[in-house]
């Protein structure tokens, strides 16, 4: 169905609300599983099992466990489309069947109003490998003519128009880190302004294979603690050395209120938007004060009319690298004063370690469920805590308080900075 209603907030848009959920994640392979896993404090890092990692600084990863891709697609198109859009098509699948969209209902849905805005901050680098050791072995007859396919960032955007006919916008966007957020942000915005009526959104990766450990592993990224990888990503922890990889993917539908309304559709909470900003200052390392960071956090609250004592909860980006975290708590205290304390701040990354372009959404998607719930995830892993990160962060058990406003902030590579906002549904 269109949504034919005029936009609905006082400045002439359309309010954007969150009808579904779904995620892949090292924790669980349905949205429900990774929530889970969260409150209980699990840690899905383990010695890498997909190839041998034992010549590598760091053995162990948050691998995704379990998955089968025949499970959401046909054997013709899992050998044609790289682990990261089995992962990306699998959650859209989960979040679409969450909103209640069906293959009855998809007749009634118009899909020229209906797309999809979802990123990888890699894309097929697993197939970027195989074919370069297939060349390397066979000169250019050994390529496949799938690989350009299987390796470009927005081929899971495309995979997932094509199973469900989203005739809608349809792109991906990739920062990096940032990508979750920045997709999420670019779908609010096209329905926001009338462009759409329904998007599918998100993140997805599949980087742990040689290339991807070995390439951060040489920038000294990650964490060499391989005697004991289920403690190794510890955010906030004054001996952290580095994040741990972690695969899967994030998927989220969005719609304008009216066309969620006029459907009957569950809500789950309201997005307020995403803030964006740059750090203009190094290619990896953020800004020493967190400032690209301040800003994104203050121009999302900026853009929902929101004040500091709105938020109740942050998911932040904290990956337990030794600058990161310490920047990331400074702007905070900056934006929030005098009432960050009163914030529960924590990192799912702990758990999940850093799902890199699909890590956004994720915690965007932990953020919605502590404002269903009422219940803030754990940062684990923190036994003795950097007095330079000096907030309130939920450490070692799930915070229960009310969650009215969560922010949720991802940065990235080059210096890309955003802060997604989620509130709770009124009407």
């Amino acid at each position: 169905m269109t949504d034919t209603k005029g936009p609905d907030d006082a400045r002439g848009r359309h309010r954007v609300v969150v009808t579904g959920i779904g995620a892949i994640t090292p924790l669980g392979l349905t949205a429900p599983a990774f929530w889970e896993a969260m409150l209980a404090g699990k840690s899905g890092a383990a010695t890498i099992t997909g190839f041998d990692a034992s010549a590598f600084t760091t053995h162990f990863a948050c691998e995704i466990k379990g998955f089968d891709p025949l499970n959401f697609m046909d054997r013709k198109q899992a050998q044609r489309i790289d682990r990261f859009a089995q992962f990306a098509l699998a959650a859209a699948t989960e979040a679409l069947t969450d909103a209640g969209i069906t293959s009855e209902s998809m007749s009634s849905l118009a899909r020229e109003r209906a797309g999809v805005v979802f990123g990888s901050g890699i894309g097929g680098l697993q197939t970027f490998q195989e074919q370069t050791q297939a060349y390397l072995r066979g000169g250019p007859r050994r390529l496949s003519p799938f690989f350009i396919p299987m390796m470009i960032p927005d081929m899971a955007s495309g995979v997932i128009a094509i199973r469900y006919g989203f005739r809608g916008p349809n792109h991906c966007v990739v920062s990096a880190c940032a990508t979750g957020n920045h997709n999420i942000g670019d779908a609010t915005t096209l329905i926001r302004y009338g462009d759409a009526d329904l998007m599918l959104c998100g993140g997805a990766e599949a980087a742990i294979c040689e290339l991807g450990l070995g390439g951060f592993a040489s920038m000294h990224a990650l964490s060499t603690r391989n005697d004991d990888p289920a403690t190794a990503s510890r955010p906030f922890d004054k001996t952290r050395d580095g994040f741990v990889m972690g695969d899967g993917a994030g998927a989220l539908v969005l719609e304008s209120l009216s066309h969620a309304r006029n459907r009957g559709a569950r809500i789950y909470a309201e997005v307020v938007g995403v803030g964006a900003s740059a750090d203009a200052h190094h290619v990896t390392a953020p800004h020493p004060e967190g400032l690209g960071a301040r800003l994104a956090m203050e121009r999302v609250m900026a853009e929902g009319g929101l004040t500091v004592d709105d938020v109740d909860a942050i998911n932040m980006h904290a990956t337990a690298t030794p600058l990161g975290d310490v920047a990331e708590s400074r702007a905070v205290q900056t934006v929030f004063g005098s009432r960050a304390r009163r914030i529960t701040c924590t990192s799912t990354k702990s758990m999940t370690g850093h799902m890199l372009g699909a890590a956004g959404a994720a915690e965007a998607i932990a953020s919605v469920l502590s404002i269903v719930h009422g219940v803030v995830p754990p940062t684990i892993n923190v036994t003795e805590l950097d007095p330079d990160c000096d907030l309130c962060y939920a450490i070692g058990k799930p915070v229960t308080r009310e969650v009215r406003v969560a922010l949720s902030n991802a940065f990235g590579f080059g210096g890309h900075n955003t802060s997604a906002a989620f509130k709770a549904y009124e009407e």
